[in-house]
């Protein structure tokens, strides 16, 4: 064996160890294999249940490169027999040699042959090598063919590469046997966040699509990103792991809204239903005092009917002013009349007609929430931080307790908790910001407003910008640009 040849096995070793992402582990690995075997053609194989599904297929002089991109090539995968020679060198653990297909009768060679037929290539040498674990188990097949010697004629593989390629396939088995291990842990991290996710938005009945909506947008904003900087040459700014812990901040933002009482996080009127109640009643029971004064003549029907129609109207007042989304001042004066009124009950005490309670609920200008529980609420992003410091993430995903619990933050200084600042809050959050709100504004199943048409959504998140410096002006226009929020 020269020794550029083993130089190139302690390279292949270093360079498999290294990689985390299966497609290229496996682009990588039959390139290596086919440049130390010196072979013009090869096929990756991995098992899938009975058959050899093909992965990555390569062949120098027909120019065809196909997988390694996560697209398996459409090929018929190979069935799990004995007469296929890739499949029988897994089925029997060993490596099998071919020095020429066309005199070989000991396996159906029927594939390249047709192969050949149709492309004019001549497929002779054939090596086939299983890929299994240290424990045993099969995971596939590494098939190379025609072996090239110096002068670049087809020529049987060396007997003394088999033994090489072994221990590469080997190596390359524990490989992917751990890279999968990873992706199977990610995937189920993925799993329990989506669950995790889906039970917050599902504990209310209201904001229920919330998470899944931001999720979406934001994947097609990313690509958006990406794709307008590769269209101008430049490199794309969220590479596959960074797009992956951006996104996983998105749907572990809201996970601290576990903690928040559903009395405030669905509030969907200023009154909590017990004080409508109470209000209601206490109109009813001035009426019906109202009657029995006028039968016991201290009062007159007219007298009767007045008290009536003021109950009625403080009703329709106090209705309407309770899930309105904003109150002008002309309600806000209405409230204030209203709660100035008093009446004298039956033990001869003076109550007022709308008690201190619901007058300073109703007068809550916007929104549904008073500030006591506004200050609660907006407590679910320091829950948050509090939750997600309790799991131990990967390197890939450190910033994700400090991208998530930051969603509230405005460039301005005027955000919640922290009250960051510009140089503060890194571009992650902010994308994940003008998302959060934008979906906030067109969302239809909040209880304290109506969705808010697409364009005066965005109009919102411009003023937001431009004039109140609370978003990054430069990310809205592209947000707007991207129309991620449409499905294609």
């Amino acid at each position: 064996m020269k020794q550029e040849d083993m130089e190139r096995i302690l390279k292949i070793g270093v360079q498999l160890s290294a990689e985390r992402d299966l497609n290229r582990l496996l682009d990588q690995l039959l390139t290596c294999v086919m440049e130390l075997a010196h072979c013009d053609a090869g096929t990756l194989y991995l098992l899938d249940g009975d058959v050899l599904r093909f992965k990555i297929m390569r062949n120098h002089t027909m120019r065809v490169y196909s997988g390694g991109d996560g697209r398996d090539p459409d090929i018929v995968p190979v069935p799990l027999k004995r007469e296929n020679m890739c499949a029988m060198a897994l089925l029997e653990g060993r490596t099998l040699s071919v020095d020429d297909v066309k005199e070989c009768r000991e396996y159906d060679f029927s594939g390249p042959i047709r192969y050949d037929s149709l492309t004019g290539y001549h497929t002779k040498s054939m090596l086939a090598v299983p890929m299994c674990n240290r424990e045993g188990e099969k995971l596939g097949v590494l098939q190379l063919i025609n072996a090239m010697d110096d002068a670049g004629n087809v020529c049987p593989f060396p007997k003394d590469m088999a033994l090489v390629l072994e221990s590469v396939a080997s190596q390359a088995a524990i490989t992917i046997q751990n890279v999968r291990y990873i992706q199977d842990i990610k995937e189920l991290f993925r799993s329990f966040v989506r669950v995790m996710s889906s039970a917050i938005d599902e504990r209310s009945p209201y904001n229920g699509s919330h998470t899944r909506h931001m999720a979406a947008y934001g994947n097609r904003f990313l690509d958006y990103l990406n794709e307008k900087a590769s269209s101008s040459g430049e490199e794309a700014p969220f590479s596959a792991a960074r797009r992956e812990e951006l996104l996983m901040s998105v749907w572990l933002h809201d996970i601290g809204k576990l903690v928040i009482p559903l009395e405030i996080m669905d509030k969907p009127a200023r009154l909590l239903p017990e004080q409508r109640t109470a209000f209601l009643h206490r109109m009813e029971l001035l009426r019906m005092q109202g009657e029995i004064d006028r039968l016991s003549d201290h009062l007159s029907g007219e007298e009767q009917e007045e008290l009536t129609d003021r109950t009625r109207q403080a009703e329709k007042l106090v209705e309407a002013a309770n899930t309105a989304g904003f109150l002008s001042d002309e309600t806000l004066a209405a409230l204030e009349e209203l709660a100035a009124r008093t009446f004298t009950d039956r033990e001869g005490r003076e109550k007022p007609w709308l008690s201190p309670e619901e007058y300073a609920m109703l007068s809550i200008r916007k929104g549904t929430l008073s500030q006591e529980e506004r200050i609660v609420m907006e407590s679910h992003v320091s829950a948050t931080r509090k939750l997600l410091s309790q799991i131990r993430f990967s390197q890939d995903f450190s910033h994700v307790r400090e991208w998530a619990s930051s969603h509230h933050e405005f460039l301005n200084g005027s955000g919640y908790p922290a009250h960051l600042t510009e140089e503060e809050i890194p571009v992650e959050v902010r994308i994940l910001t003008i998302l959060d709100i934008f979906d906030a504004l067109t969302a239809d199943d909040r209880p304290y407003k109506p969705g808010m048409p697409i364009e005066r959504a965005l109009a919102v998140l411009e003023i937001m910008a431009e004039k109140e410096g609370k978003l990054d002006a430069e990310l809205v226009r592209l947000f707007e640009e991207s129309r991620c929020w449409e499905e294609t």
